[in-house]
This record gives C-alpha cells, sequence and structure tokens, in this order.
C-alpha cells in the first residue's frame, strides 16, 4: 500500500511540475472551476466554525417565547407512512399549540392516503369524556382536496386555513426528531427573521449505494453548506420538505406559486426584498432534522435530479432573470446566486465536460488521466473535510454515521456523474422546456401557468 501511494503521488508531482513548466499546458494549472468551488468551501468552512463557536451561546438563551405553530403536511400517494409523519409532530417536545393539517391532494384518486390520515384523527380525540387526551395542546385536521392540484395548491390551502404565527411545511413521506418544532421557533424571536430552514437526511440510506451517496451529498450540501452559509445570511434555498416561515410574512408576498421547485421559487422572493430591508435574516437549524425517502435506484435518482436540475436553469434564467438586481437581493446574495447559483450549478457542469473532453483531445492519454486523478484527490479531500466537519461539529449521531468515511472515496466519482447529470438536464430544459414534466402537479396545472 505504501509503495502503491509513493508511485501515485510520485506521478502526481512529475504531472503538477510538468504544468509549471510547460506553457503549453498551462490550461491545467487551477482551472477557474476550481478555484470557484474552493473559494465557496472557505466561506462554508469559517461559517461552520463561528456557527460552532456561538452555538451553545445560542442554545443556552432562555426563551418564553412559544407562539401557536401550524403544521402543513403534504400528502399525495404516501398512504399510512403519513402516520409517521402525523405521530412525530404530535410528539414534538415543545411547551406552545401545535396545528397539526394533512391536506391530501386529489383525495378520491388516493383513497388509501385519505383513509390513514382520516384513521390519525382519534389519537387527537377522548374517548370517554373524563380520559385525558393522549397528545395535549395539540390539535389535528384534515384538508382533503378533491381533485389533484399539485404541490403549490396543497400548501396554499393549508396556509388559507392556518391559524398558527408560525407555518412549518411537511412532506407526507418525511418524520421529525422530536425537538425540530422548538429549535425551529426560536429563531423567530427575532422579529427580523422571515423564515427558517430546516436539516434533512435520508431514512433510507441502507438501500443502497445509491442511497448511501445521497447521504453524504445531503450531509455535505444540506448540513454542512447551509450551516455555513447561513452565517453570512446566505441560504441558498428553504427546502421544500421542510422549512418554517412567519404566516404574516408568507401571506403577505402571496404564499407559494405556481410551476415547479416552489421551494426555490419561494427562497428567491423572499430574498428579492434583502436589498431594501437589509436587517432580515434567514437561518439554518442544523439539528432540527427531517428524515425523507430518497430515491432508492438509480434511474429514480436519475430522474429526480433531471426535474430538479432542469428547475435551477428554469427559475434562474426564466422565471426570475428579473430579481438579478443589487437592489433587490442586495450585494452579498446577488454575488453569491450569480456565482455558486447560475456560474456553479448550470455554467460549470458544461465547463466540467468540455474542459474533460478537451484533455483527452489535446494531451497523452496517461497525462489526461493523471490529471484527472490529480482531481479526484482534490474533491476527495474536499468531502473528507466536509464530512469531518460534519462528523466533529454538527453531527447529532456520531456512533449511527461512522461510516460516512468508508464511503467517501467513492463520493467525488458520484459528484462528477451528477455534474454531468446536471448538463443533461440544462440542456433539456434549454430545449424541451422538461420542467413543464415535473410530477408535482398535473399538465393542467403546469399548462395553465405563465410562460417564461
Amino acid at each position: 500500500m505504501i509503495d502503491f501511494l509513493t508511485t501515485v503521488f510520485g506521478l502526481l508531482g512529475q504531472i503538477w511540475l510538468s504544468a509549471l513548466i510547460d506553457g503549453q499546458r498551462t490550461a491545467f494549472l487551477l482551472p477557474a472551476f476550481i478555484f470557484i468551488e474552493l473559494s465557496l468551501l472557505l466561506v462554508i468552512v469559517f461559517g461552520i466554525l463561528h456557527w460552532y463557536r456561538h452555538r451553545q451561546a445560542f442554545l443556552s438563551m432562555p426563551s418564553t417565547y412559544h407562539p401557536r405553530v401550524s403544521i402543513i403536511i403534504t400528502c399525495y400517494g404516501e398512504g399510512r407512512e403519513i402516520e409517521k409523519t402525523i405521530l412525530s409532530f404530535a410528539e414534538q417536545i415543545y411547551a406552545g399549540h401545535i396545528e397539526i393539517i394533512a391536506v391530501v391532494d386529489g383525495a378520491k384518486q388516493n383513497a388509501d392516503t385519505f383513509a390513514a390520515a382520516m384513521a390519525c384523527r382519534a389519537w387527537f380525540e377522548r374517548r370517554h369524556r373524563n380520559q385525558p387526551l393522549r397528545y395535549p395542546n395539540r390539535s389535528y385536521r384534515v384538508l382533503p382536496k378533491w381533485q389533484r392540484g399539485g404541490r403549490v395548491s396543497t400548501l396554499n390551502a393549508g396556509l388559507h386555513v392556518a391559524h398558527g404565527e408560525i407555518i412549518i411545511n411537511a412532506d407526507g413521506d418525511t418524520s421529525f426528531d422530536n425537538v425540530t418544532v422548538a429549535l425551529m421557533v426560536r429563531h423567530f424571536q427575532d422579529p427580523n427573521v422571515p423564515a427558517v430552514a430546516g436539516a434533512l437526511k435520508v431514512r433510507n440510506q441502507t438501500d443502497g449505494w445509491v442511497t448511501r451517496m445521497q447521504t453524504l451529498e445531503y450531509m455535505m450540501s444540506i448540513q454542512c453548506a447551509k450551516t455555513g452559509l447561513a452565517r453570512w445570511n446566505m441560504v441558498n434555498n428553504i427546502s421544500g420538505a421542510f422549512g418554517a416561515f412567519r404566516r404574516d410574512f408568507l401571506r403577505k408576498i402571496g404564499g407559494w406559486n405556481t410551476h415547479t421547485a416552489e421551494d426555490l421559487d419561494l427562497t428567491m422572493r423572499i430574498k428579492a426584498y434583502f436589498g431594501r430591508h437589509p436587517n432580515l435574516y434567514i437561518p439554518f437549524e442544523p439539528h432540527a432534522i427531517g428524515f425523507t425517502e430518497a430515491p432508492a435506484t438509480f434511474k429514480e435518482f436519475r430522474q429526480q435530479r433531471l426535474r430538479w436540475d432542469g428547475d435551477l436553469l428554469f427559475l434562474y434564467l426564466r422565471k426570475h432573470k428579473q430579481s438579478f438586481r443589487v437592489r433587490l437581493l442586495g450585494i452579498k446574495n446577488f454575488i453569491f446566486t450569480v456565482i455558486y447559483g447560475v456560474l456553479q450549478e448550470i455554467i460549470l457542469p458544461f465547463l466540467i465536460f468540455l474542459f474533460t473532453l478537451w484533455l483527452f483531445v489535446i494531451y497523452p492519454a496517461d497525462y489526461a488521466w493523471g490529471v484527472l486523478l490529480f482531481v479526484y484527490f482534490l474533491y476527495l479531500g474536499q468531502a473528507v473535510l466536509m464530512l469531518a466537519l460534519y462528523y466533529f461539529l454538527i453531527s447529532e449521531r456520531r456512533e449511527q454515521e461512522l461510516w460516512i468515511f468508508l464511503w467517501s472515496p467513492i463520493y467525488p466519482l458520484f459528484a462528477f456523474f451528477r455534474k454531468m447529470w446536471s448538463m443533461v438536464a440544462a440542456l433539456y430544459e434549454i430545449v424541451g422546456r422538461g420542467h413543464e414534466e415535473t410530477s408535482m402537479a398535473p399538465w393542467w396545472v403546469i399548462k395553465r401557468g405563465t410562460k417564461f
């Protein structure tokens, strides 16, 4: 093993030295996309360290703020799985009142999901007049939408009937730790907080290598990245599977909007107030955790990311192109969204593909493979650093998550494929308007949406 590593790093050293000497190979000399991603890494790392330093002070502050909270659970096709979600909110350790609203989209077609939601009403009712409630200070209602209208109409229907000062949206296939609501609500003590982003983990992480890779991706891109970015008020997205909002603010901006990727759409509309109201702030709570089902097969993963990554191009370059103004986003979020929203997520995959192709066309195969080997170790080092920060500073389940380091050598290859597939998704959106083929809403809803 030592001889092998010596050979590998010796080869890398020769390639690096030849790249410095040979002017014709300067294209390898730290390409611009490496600078972009490493600079983002530094922003995240320092943000995490800053968060860790002040975390205990935040948790130790006494709080008497216990507003009424309304939970909007979007239900479509989950069947009895929604019981886990409803139960996880009923058992929250939170002193205030929690109103749980299960909105069943297409209740006529999804009779099993509707029946499961209705059956949960017994948990919140007294069987006998003098019997205490099983879940005191909790209320529950089922809101059936008989004709399917999609996620956006489901969320807005719940928002219309919600009485809570704080709104939390949750997917019907997502369950939550019992401290989730209390941790999310603490941030709303600051009147300048219109929304809080919650953390997500993969619930079915042991289903196979695809879910293992997504588990690592969620740890790095959600719990690590958002923890770091939140310290500089640059949270990129409030997840559609789990987020919290101040009700009055949410209603003021019109609730959720049509089309797809309603979570990023809503985040962009909230951040469009940052330039005019610089005190507004979106925190991220890494220990308020929702456990969601991730695609278990490679085919399902590709289909999901075809939609997710295509939505990025649609939202940034079509629907919200008029929002790219310093006056609206503020200088920090303007720069961040342009560089790490548009450039990194949409343009960078094309640059990586062209760079890799150009490498094999111009240079000998052994040199090209050597360059890619160097890039692999570079991104492996980045992944290990992020996972170490997550494991030692953020994770609350260290004994269960030690395995992540054993799988980290595979992650750079997975990330490379994800970048290439992101390019395919962008092309599909450009040519075929892929966002209109979403499963998040029926075709007649998407068809009536504004064309951008």
